[in-house]
């Protein structure tokens, strides 16, 4: 890979841990509910889409320990642990279809949604069987899915959207 292509992508992964940890910090100071419109979600997503699955893995797995370091959000067990995985699938899932597969973004977008959910369901699971953690894996998915579902119905809109505009406009060039 080029030195170039690598500084960009280096400079869109540390533009959008910043987005994604001001935003987080933004909801939390004017208590807008972070459950409701996943807004650390949307970052991810986008470098998902924008980054090499390496890079939107990174992206995706060190923001929720970040936002839970500066201002306690998530709570880092177990939400921050749950995160650290799903958002970290979320990214390599997204990057992966987009990027290396070729499929469109809404698709890879909805595919990464539920692997990212799966994920979580499978370390809720994990941290239940070996650390006593009272949460269902089941209950847990599907609460977050309906209780996210405003902030999942922004984010398919709101991110095929904007990476539209990114590619068409900007000279960010995708290089796929």
């Amino acid at each position: 890979m080029e030195k170039t292509n690598r500084t960009k992508e280096l400079v869109i992964a540390g533009t959008l841990l910043a987005m994604g940890i001001i935003i987080t910090n933004i909801f939390h100071a004017t208590g807008i509910p972070g459950t409701i419109f996943l807004p650390m979600h949307i970052p991810v997503f986008l470098g998902g889409l924008l980054l090499p699955p390496y890079l939107a893995l990174i992206l995706g797995m060190i923001m929720p320990i970040i936002s839970s370091i500066i201002s306690g959000m998530p709570p880092l067990f177990p939400m921050a642990v749950i995160m650290v995985f799903e958002l970290g699938a979320y990214g390599l899932i997204a990057s992966i279809l987009y990027r290396k597969m070729k499929i469109p973004p809404i698709i890879a977008l909805i595919i990464s949604m539920i692997g990212g959910r799966l994920m979580a369901g499978l370390v809720v699971f994990l941290l239940a069987t070996f650390f006593a953690v009272e949460l269902s894996p089941m209950t847990f998915v599907i609460s977050g899915v309906i209780t996210g579902l405003p902030g999942i119905g922004i984010q398919l809109v709101l991110i095929p959207s904007l990476i539209y505009g990114i590619v068409r406009y900007t000279t960010i060039d995708l290089d796929y």
